[in-house]
């Protein structure tokens, strides 16, 4: 299984995927969640299914009832939720300061 590099909005889109890991997403869908563009979150959804996190599937509608085209969903898979929740936990872990203790310090 490839390891992905962690950006930003990877990261973002994950944070929303796990929101409702159950939860089938288009891509569309994800992207206006996500507060990101389409044009970003479809490579990143790729790369998520390339890498065993997602699976997806076509809807099955017609085109010319529905008056759009075919949407793509996308769902965490077991693996998915577990490798989503530890690259957030390491993106969390990475940006608090070293030494850094929970609470206030007074």
């Amino acid at each position: 299984m490839p390891t992905l590099r962690m950006t930003t909005p990877r990261l973002l889109a994950l944070r929303t995927l796990l929101a409702e890991p159950e939860r089938e997403r288009y891509g569309l869908d994800l992207a206006l969640e996500a507060g990101l563009e389409p044009g970003t979150v479809y490579p990143i959804l790729v790369a998520f299914e390339n890498a065993g996190w997602l699976v997806s599937r076509e809807e099955d509608a017609d085109p010319h009832t529905t008056g759009r085209p075919r949407r793509r969903y996308y769902r965490l898979t077991p693996t998915g939720v577990s490798a989503a929740r530890r690259a957030q936990a390491a993106s969390e872990q990475r940006r608090r300061p070293a030494g850094a203790r929970e609470g206030v310090a007074w």
